[in-house]
C-alpha cells in the first residue's frame, strides 16, 4: 500500500483506508487517487472486508485538490481534465463498490473532501467537524463536488452551500443530510465501528444487492423503479442467505450467513 494511504483490517472484516498525508492536509493529488483506487479495486475483489471505512490522519479530513498540483499545471489542460477525471472515477468506485462504504469525519473536509463524504455511503462526524465547498472564493467552482452533494442534499441547500462557499458545522451538516450522525471526538471511533460492525454482521450477499440497486433506483422514474426493485426482490429471494435468513428468522435463531 502507499504511504499516502494506510489500509487496515480487523476479525471483523471491517477495512479502514486512512489518508496519510497530513502535512499536505489530506489532499487528493493525483497520486492520492491513484493509492485510493488502487485499494478500493483490491476491497471489491476479496473475500475478507465486509465494511469500508474511510478515515484520515491529522486534524484535516480532506482539504480537497492539492492546489500546489494545480497551480504547477496550470497550463497543461490535458493534466487538468485528467485529474478531474480521475477524481470522479475514484468517488464512482466508492459508489460501486459491493460493499458500504463509512465516512470517518474529524476536522475538515472541503471541496473533493466534501464530496468524498458525500460519496460514501454513510458518513460519521466529530462535533468540531466542519464542511464547505469553498471554489467560489478562488474562483474555482465546486463542479464535481456539486454532483455528490447535490446528490445528497435539497437543491437550494447544495445551492447555498456551492455559491456562498461557507463552512458549515458538524449540526448543519447533519441537519442537511451530509452526515449521519455526529458525537464527541473521543466517541468517533467507537461510534464509527459499533455502525461498521452492526453492518458488517449482515449477509455480504444481500448488503451488495441492497447497495447495488438503492443507487440504480434513485436514477428512476417512480413507477420503473418500483418495476426494477420488485424484481430484485424476487432474484434476492432465490439466494441462499435471504433463504436462511427467512427460516432462521421464523426459528428464533441466530442466521449462519453464506455470503451466497
Amino acid at each position: 500500500m502507499s504511504n499516502l494511504l494506510a489500509r487496515d483490517t480487523d476479525t471483523h472484516g471491517i477495512t479502514t483506508l486512512t489518508l496519510n498525508q497530513p502535512e499536505r492536509r489530506n489532499s487528493l493529488s493525483m497520486a492520492m487517487l491513484d493509492a485510493l483506487s488502487e485499494a478500493l479495486t483490491d476491497i471489491a475483489a476479496d473475500d475478507v472486508t465486509r465494511v469500508v471505512v474511510i478515515a484520515a490522519a491529522g486534524t484535516v479530513f480532506c482539504a480537497g485538490h492539492d492546489l500546489r498540483e494545480i497551480r504547477d499545471q496550470l497550463d497543461s489542460h490535458e493534466f487538468q481534465l485528467a485529474l478531474f477525471n480521475r477524481c470522479s472515477e475514484v468517488m464512482q468506485q466508492v459508489v460501486n463498490l459491493p460493499k458500504p462504504v463509512i465516512a470517518r469525519v474529524a476536522g475538515v473536509a472541503t471541496a473533493a473532501g466534501c464530496q468524498l463524504v458525500a460519496s460514501c455511503d454513510l458518513a460519521v462526524a466529530a462535533d468540531s467537524a466542519r464542511f464547505a465547498t469553498p471554489g467560489v472564493n478562488i474562483g474555482l467552482f465546486c463542479s464535481t463536488p456539486m454532483v455528490a452533494l447535490s446528490r445528497n442534499l435539497s437543491r437550494k441547500h447544495a445551492m447555498e452551500m456551492l455559491l456562498t462557499g461557507e463552512m458549515i458545522s458538524a449540526v448543519r451538516a447533519e441537519q442537511l443530510g451530509l452526515v449521519n450522525r455526529i458525537v464527541d471526538e473521543s466517541l468517533l471511533d467507537e461510534t464509527v465501528h459499533a455502525m461498521a460492525r452492526t453492518i458488517a454482521e449482515k449477509s455480504g450477499h444481500t448488503l451488495k444487492i441492497g447497495k447495488g440497486a438503492f443507487y440504480k433506483q434513485l436514477e428512476m422514474p417512480l413507477a420503473e423503479a418500483y418495476d426494477y426493485t420488485a424484481k430484485v426482490m424476487a432474484e434476492n429471494l432465490r439466494a441462499d442467505d435471504a433463504r436462511e435468513g427467512i427460516c432462521a428468522f421464523l426459528d428464533k435463531r441466530k442466521p449462519e450467513w453464506k455470503d451466497r
